[in-house]
């Protein structure tokens, strides 16, 4: 009687915890112990082989990514919740895509940066839970520490991480940001879900530069997303013509998922589309100068990768479109920049049109 005592109102809490989350605009809520030794396997796995490239923040931190307890002393449980992002009033993707006069940002990009948004989120579940069950220590991360996100949020019971990386849930897709709380409260677990990928093999034969090099297994060095975001020099040769007019992010791995026949449009105003982001056109985010760059995307998760690959993802972009008087133009006009890698990347897409 008493277990089944204990088990009720273990799942009471859990109950209130997600009423909770689901307050502050969170669509789910899930708690997991500190164990990932599992994923600590597979992440030393993917540094060994080299799949981070210039991300060295993914292995400069030791095992404290792996290890909850290490990064913050006292952390028993940590708590993660799932925020839903997709902006289901935005252009279709696939048509952007088709679309070589304009250029293709990921979704997750299009309105204001998540992370301050979904921080002071956090930071007010923290503070209604501990006011409602008693004091706790806690720290609250949305992509903001080494912290495992995917893993915890797979044995917390949010999703799955599918072939692609990406966290996926059956019933809302992958279109979602993640965030955490370390506790050390011994907070009830909820349960993790299966995997639910089957013999499906989508994303992996979708990937543009085949950056999925096996399943479960991405190699960044190969992903447009890395490329036009995380990596800060030369774009190999070898991936300009394979990114069309993606110029920050790539989505395609995601878009063709089947689950995502079930994602959510976004509840939350400054995920949607901003400065018409959704479908702009390349020549005029190309004619942008520093000054519109800054003052347009203020707010924005786009303003991380600075002006200069601003303007080299989209030199690219441009190398990969139709040729015509404005596109060649547009990019003559930048063979001067004072930046050596926009003009490297001017020059190639010059090539690509036929001229030097």
């Amino acid at each position: 009687m008493t277990e089944n005592k204990t088990a009720i109102a273990e799942q009471d809490l859990l109950s209130r915890m997600q009423r909770w989350a689901r307050s502050f605009g969170f669509q789910a809520l899930g708690v997991s112990d500190i164990d990932l030794s599992d994923a600590e396997r597979h992440l030393q796995d993917w540094l060994a082989k080299g799949f981070h490239g210039e991300m060295s923040f993914m292995e400069k931190h030791g095992s404290k990514r792996t290890r909850p307890e290490q990064l913050i002393e006292g952390t028993l449980r940590v708590i993660s919740v799932r925020m839903d992002y997709w902006p289901g009033e935005a252009a279709e993707p696939w048509k952007v895509m088709a679309d070589g006069d304009k250029a293709f940002i990921s979704r997750y990009a299009l309105g204001r940066d998540y992370h301050k948004l979904m921080r002071k989120r956090l930071a007010k579940l923290a503070a209604k839970i501990e006011r409602e069950i008693g004091p706790m220590g806690y720290r609250v991360f949305t992509d903001s520490a080494p912290v495992m996100e995917k893993a915890i949020a797979e044995k917390a019971g949010i999703g799955w991480i599918g072939k692609h990386s990406n966290v996926l849930n059956r019933d809302h897709g992958s279109y979602f940001f993640l965030g955490e709380i370390y506790t050390d409260l011994p907070l009830p677990l909820t349960d993790s879900t299966t995997a639910h990928c089957g013999s499906c093999t989508a994303c992996l034969d979708v990937c543009p530069t085949q950056a999925i090099v096996a399943p479960y297994q991405v190699d960044a060095r190969r992903c447009i997303s890395y490329l036009t975001i995380e990596l800060r020099g030369s774009i190999p040769e070898e991936f300009r013509p394979l990114m069309g007019n993606r110029i920050y992010g790539c989505d395609d791995c995601q878009l063709i998922c089947p689950w995502n026949k079930y994602a959510q449009s976004t509840v939350e105003p400054d995920y949607l589309p901003r400065e018409g982001l959704d479908a702009p056109q390349l020549l005029d985010l190309f004619n942008w100068t520093e000054q519109d760059f800054l003052q347009k995307l203020e707010g924005s998760p786009i303003r991380r990768i600075g002006y200069e690959c601003w303007l080299r993802n989209i030199a690219v972009a441009l190398g990969n479109a139709d040729s015509s008087t404005a596109v060649v133009s547009a990019l003559k006009q930048r063979q001067d920049h004072p930046s050596a890698l926009v003009r490297e990347h001017v020059n190639w897409a010059l090539k690509q049109h036929g001229l030097s």
